[in-house]
């Protein structure tokens, strides 16, 4: 599904501001992959779902999805084969609209061709089912305007409307990191069964190594632009949290990571 070959990008060459965010990427993955995405704060992971998404282009390197080559196209070039959420929940919805006329929009993104149809009492009876696994207690709100919502409850929508029309492939960028833990709680449960539900091609950054072992069929780890670690699922089974901080430990021996550098590790990802 997905096909990253030799990946490069580099923001401000030349200049005292250069970062290397990615330096030869190679990933290969598979229709119905849920692969979830560790790594060092400036590792990498947020590029890497950007250069998927077609937030910038690359400076070499390929990106395939579905056989495609999108790798000189555009994030709206791309946009109707690629959903996302991202971390703040406020940035998947429009506030100004209701609940199902967000979700309506999300619904037509996914036709070929727009069809002439309203918000009609037949599909409002279907999004009020969909808001029902939610478990929020939304499905009788249709008509509230969703900037009155809480932020859980907008990030919940918000990955409702990702999955509505089965992208072919899912991004998620530490969608639960601003929730508190129970709202967090919620939305991977329903993470878990949406994907699960449609065998979507999932790519997820996460700063929860636990959400990292328990979601997905694979973990890949990151540091300075390239993919260091990738751990399939029988591995993952046989993994723990201190298992994973001890290969950043690995890194602090090759790479002279500082003591405070792997303490904030620790915290980062408690």
């Amino acid at each position: 599904m997905i096909t990253i070959r030799d990946l490069r990008k580099t923001f401000n060459a030349g200049t005292a501001n250069e970062v290397r965010p990615l330096r030869g990427v190679n990933l290969e993955v598979k229709e119905g992959d849920f692969v979830t995405i560790i790594g060092t704060n400036g590792s990498g992971k947020s590029s890497l779902l950007n250069a998927v998404a077609g937030k910038f282009l690359p400076d070499s390197g390929s990106i395939l999805i579905g056989g495609e080559d999108v790798t000189r196209k555009w994030d709206w070039q791309r946009a109707r084969h690629i959903a996302r959420v991202f971390q703040n929940p406020f940035t998947g919805t429009a506030p100004d609209m209701t609940i199902a006329e967000n979700l309506h929009i999300a619904w037509l993104r996914g036709r070929t061709h727009y069809p002439r149809l309203g918000l009609n009492a037949g599909r409002r009876s279907a999004y009020r089912e969909q808001v029902r696994q939610l478990e929020m207690q939304l499905e009788d709100r249709l008509d509230n305007v969703i900037g009155t919502l809480s932020g859980g409850q907008r990030q919940a929508l918000t990955l409702l409307m990702a999955v509505l029309s089965q992208p072919k492939v899912l991004l998620l960028d530490e969608h639960t990191a601003a929730l508190d833990p129970k709202t967090a709680a919620q939305v991977i449960k329903l993470t878990r069964r949406f994907v699960e539900k449609d065998r979507l091609t999932t790519l997820m950054v996460t700063h929860s190594m636990q959400q990292a072992l328990e979601l997905g069929n694979r973990t890949i780890m990151m540091n300075a632009g390239q993919i260091i670690e990738d751990i399939p699922l029988e591995e993952k089974r046989h993994h723990t949290v201190e298992d994973l901080l001890d290969k950043f430990a690995e890194l602090r021996k090759t790479e002279q990571l500082t003591e405070e550098m792997l303490e904030s590790l620790r915290r980062e990802y408690a």
